[in-house]
């Protein structure tokens, strides 16, 4: 039974194949979202102290993204890798992929933990904090920090439930979890008046339940592949590939951290702490917007990854055509929507007019360039799909650190605080058109089975 869920991803309709793994995958992604957006919907309306806890919150936003940046090295490095060794019919491989991933995610928990735990407050400070704000950040990190191995399993290994074609587990995964925050969240941080601690102990117990659901499934027989105690022993030859293909998607979530700290900086000290606050419902907004695009990449990732071990490359073209024109099309009208109701997103995060008239200035100008995001997305996606580590890693930088993070920094000096919101769009445009210049350039070699990387 299991075994036909896998082998469909060569043989089923691609229309009907990428609706059934995408919507789950849209699902989890939304649902993954909401384990942080819940918790700044919550703390942005606590009374008398929203905005600033709020602001304290964002700049905790970096490190929490750098974990989450360690799981996706561990899992979206692996999982494609196992997904195409499934398609080669070797399923002893695509278990010791899975079993050193699992060991590698294990490791980086440790270390981050005992990392972030040391010098967590010089770190707030240089991400953006005041001495206004620096107590609700300590607040909430202290308590995240403890649930950092749960953050790492929970995301890390549900990939590997994905791979293998199996949407709807990997998608109950993060529903399991997230329920559980947006349950919690209003007991803890009004009704047993935790604050902001509250928030973080409701994220970090969602977290927990969720990575014993995901371990569970990978240790039953319910998994076509499962994690077994012979292959957590590391295993330098299957790491290798895991860590070359596992950079680009690290590259492209810490560099997310990277461009947040740069923001935060630079609109700390053009604009101070209203304008560090707008920053953290900007990218909110962001994640929503991403959403759709990042299921339905991820969601069909498993197709492109079985159908190019496979061999089946017009089903790896088409594929990416219907992947291209869904975020395209998402996009397009994200752009719209922050372009005309940006109030209505502000809303939704605080109360004060202050903030709420700053958002509405500066949204329809940061997301200015959000229309043609979703080509960078699509044939990015593609090349993780396809085991293309060191293309993926070049469009990973190339968006956030080669053009985001010296814009920020070059344009405040002629343009004050809101050449900071310039960049954004900017490095979108340039980002997007170099990323399909050079798909177009490859996929021909590519989608001949001239260009495998190893």
């Amino acid at each position: 039974m299991e075994e036909s869920r896998e082998k469909r991803l060569g043989t089923a309709p691609l229309g009907k194949l990428i609706f059934q793994l995408a919507l789950p995958g849209i699902a989890a992604q939304l649902i993954n979202v909401l384990y942080n957006m819940v918790d700044r919907m919550y703390i942005g309306h606590i009374p008398e102290a929203g905005a600033t806890a709020l602001t304290g919150l964002g700049v905790c936003l970096p490190i929490i993204v750098l974990i989450s940046a360690f799981s996706a090295f561990a899992g979206m490095g692996g999982a494609p890798l196992a997904a195409i060794q499934l398609g080669k019919g070797d399923k002893g491989r695509a278990e010791k992929i899975l079993g050193n991933a699992a060991m590698l995610l294990v490791t980086c928990s440790i270390v981050l933990t005992i990392l972030f735990s040391i010098f967590k407050e010089p770190i707030l400070y240089a991400f953006g904090a005041s001495d206004e704000t620096i107590g609700y950040a300590l607040d909430y990190i202290n308590i995240y920090l403890v649930g950092t191995i749960a953050v790492q399993l929970a995301l890390g290994l549900n990939t590997y439930i994905s791979c293998q074609g199996n949407a709807k587990v990997a998608m109950c995964s993060v529903l399991i979890g997230a329920v559980l925050n947006i349950v919690l969240d209003p007991v803890f941080i009004f009704a047993l008046n935790m604050g902001v601690k509250g928030a973080a102990l409701a994220t970090i117990i969602s977290q927990a339940v969720s990575a014993v659901w995901v371990v569970g499934f990978l240790v039953s027989k319910k998994s076509v592949i499962r994690i077994r105690k012979e292959n957590l022993k590391p295993d330098w030859k299957i790491i290798g590939p895991i860590c070359a293909l596992g950079i680009s998607p690290f590259v492209m979530q810490s560099t997310e951290a990277l461009v947040t700290i740069v923001l935060n900086n630079g609109l700390q000290k053009y604009g101070g702490d209203l304008y560090v606050g707008s920053l953290t419902i900007l990218q909110s907004v962001m994640q929503l917007i991403v959403v759709p695009v990042n299921g339905m990449t991820q969601g069909v990732q498993p197709v492109i990854s079985y159908n190019y071990g496979a061999g089946k490359f017009d089903r790896v073209k088409k594929t990416f055509k219907i992947v291209l024109i869904a975020d395209l099309m998402v996009t397009v009208i994200a752009c719209l929507l922050t372009r005309f109701i940006p109030g209505v997103f502000a809303s939704v995060f605080t109360d004060e007019a202050p903030l709420i008239a700053l958002v509405e200035q500066v949204m329809p100008v940061f997301f200015s360039g959000i229309w043609i995001f979703g080509v960078q997305m699509a044939c990015q996606s593609t090349f993780m799909g396809m085991g293309q580590a060191k293309v993926s890693l070049f469009l990973a930088l190339l968006r956030k650190v080669i053009l985001l993070i010296p814009l920020a920094l070059i344009l405040p000096k002629f343009f004050g605080v809101d050449g900071i919101y310039y960049a954004e769009p900017v490095a979108d445009i340039a980002a997007a058109v170099t990323t399909g210049v050079v798909f177009l350039l490859m996929s021909r070699k590519l989608l001949k089975g001239k260009m495998i990387d190893k």
